[in-house]
């Protein structure tokens, strides 16, 4: 089945990182870093074992929206691009389909600190607005996730919802919640 990714021609590179869809084969190399504690406290499946984790990242409604960042050949990092659907009334929904994208990230711990997320996820902003044609990006994030809700301020993102303990986390604490948005023309004004 096609997917609105299926337009863009891959991979897409960046000053030091290549971007590209995930494959089965890259199920090995982003387990290294999201089994980690520091990296699936914040992300919403935390399989304990490769084989579980495999099964989530091979299923089909996962692998079509997930890309890995690479750096020097090497998987650093993993994005996920979900095109939706805006809300829309009935007379004019079909204007609606296809026009967002929520966007979601993990890099492995090793690669922090070097601006590699940040270069990442702006050329998936790019890749959304120019390549896609897609009118607004959103991202949302525990509170408490710190290094995500800068990363969506570094790269232009508003913060648009502060939902106060709408999140359960695993551990079974009900958290805050924080949501971002970025619309094409914001974006392009800023070029």
């Amino acid at each position: 089945m096609a997917t609105p990714l299926d337009t863009v021609a891959w991979p897409v590179r960046t000053a030091r990182l290549a971007l590209r869809p995930a494959t089965p084969l890259d199920v090995e190399p982003t387990w290294r870093y999201r089994r980690l504690a520091t990296v699936n406290h914040w992300i919403t499946r935390a399989p304990t074992t490769v084989d579980e984790y495999r099964t989530a990242f091979d299923h089909p409604g996962r692998l079509p929206k997930t890309l890995v960042i690479e750096h020097d050949g090497e998987v650093i990092g993993d994005l996920m691009l979900a095109v939706s659907d805006a809300w829309a009334q009935a007379e004019v929904v079909d204007q609606g389909r296809g026009v967002q994208a929520e966007l979601g990230w993990a890099l492995h711990p090793d690669q922090a600190g070097q601006g590699y997320a940040t270069e990442a996820v702006r050329e998936l902003i790019r890749i959304c607005f120019e390549d896609l044609g897609l009118r607004r990006v959103t991202a949302t994030c525990f509170a408490d996730n710190e290094a995500s809700w800068r990363l969506m301020e570094r790269v232009g993102m508003r913060r648009e919802q502060h939902a106060v303990r709408e999140s359960l986390h695993r551990s079974g604490a009900w958290l805050e919640g924080l949501g971002y948005a970025l619309l094409a023309d914001e974006w392009r004004s800023g070029l």
